[in-house]
């Protein structure tokens, strides 16, 4: 089965693809269509990744696959949240949103904080019943980028359990922990029960 994947990120792409591999679907690329990213305004993870798969499964013709996901600070009332990928401004790169960060939590004593994502699939525009998962991984934001790897927020993103950035996990060690990891878990699952149903 042919299904789209909701984002324009080459990095979540990648992470995707590798993830959702057991449920044997042909993806399609969003970036390989002229299919334009929505205005993502919705005020929740749910909502924004509800309007990226809706978006794209009504341009498509498609069943679509769409996250939204991003970095919850508690000390920072949840920021940047939503807005991970545009915290320092609407454009901004990897590295400025991380100097953004680093600069309001600079007077903070806590810097726990968590990737959350949320995952979602419409079997078409205005499926009723949308299949929904979601993930959660708590860590500490470090004072300093570490590691080549990864994207986003993980170079600033300390995982107590293996001593190391999320950046300097292996791809593969990263999938096991990660929002995405789990979300994608809890999605092929779900997705399996569905596709066993209809069978």
């Amino acid at each position: 089965m042919k299904v789209m994947l909701g984002t324009r990120n080459n990095g979540k792409i990648v992470e995707m693809r590798r993830l959702l591999e057991p449920l044997g679907l042909e993806l399609e690329n969003q970036t390989d269509t002229d299919i334009p990213s929505p205005v993502e305004d919705g005020a929740t993870f749910v909502e924004n990744a509800l309007i990226k798969a809706r978006a794209v499964s009504l341009a498509s013709a498609l069943p679509a696959i769409a996250d939204d996901s991003g970095l919850v600070v508690p000390a920072l009332n949840g920021r940047p949240g939503i807005y991970s990928s545009r915290f320092a401004h609407a454009d901004a790169t990897d590295t400025e949103n991380n100097n953004e960060l680093l600069s309001q939590l600079a007077d903070q004593a806590s810097r726990s904080a968590y990737f959350f994502c949320c995952m979602v699939m419409l079997r078409h525009p205005i499926d009723p019943t949308p299949i929904i998962a979601y993930g959660q991984w708590w860590g500490e934001i470090l004072s300093a980028p570490q590691g080549e790897g990864g994207f986003g927020y993980d170079p600033l993103f300390f995982v107590a359990s293996h001593d190391r950035s999320a950046a300097q996990l292996p791809a593969d060690i990263k999938n096991q922990l990660s929002h995405r990891g789990q979300a994608s878990q809890q999605l092929i699952t779900q997705l399996s029960a569905v596709f066993h149903t209809d069978a």
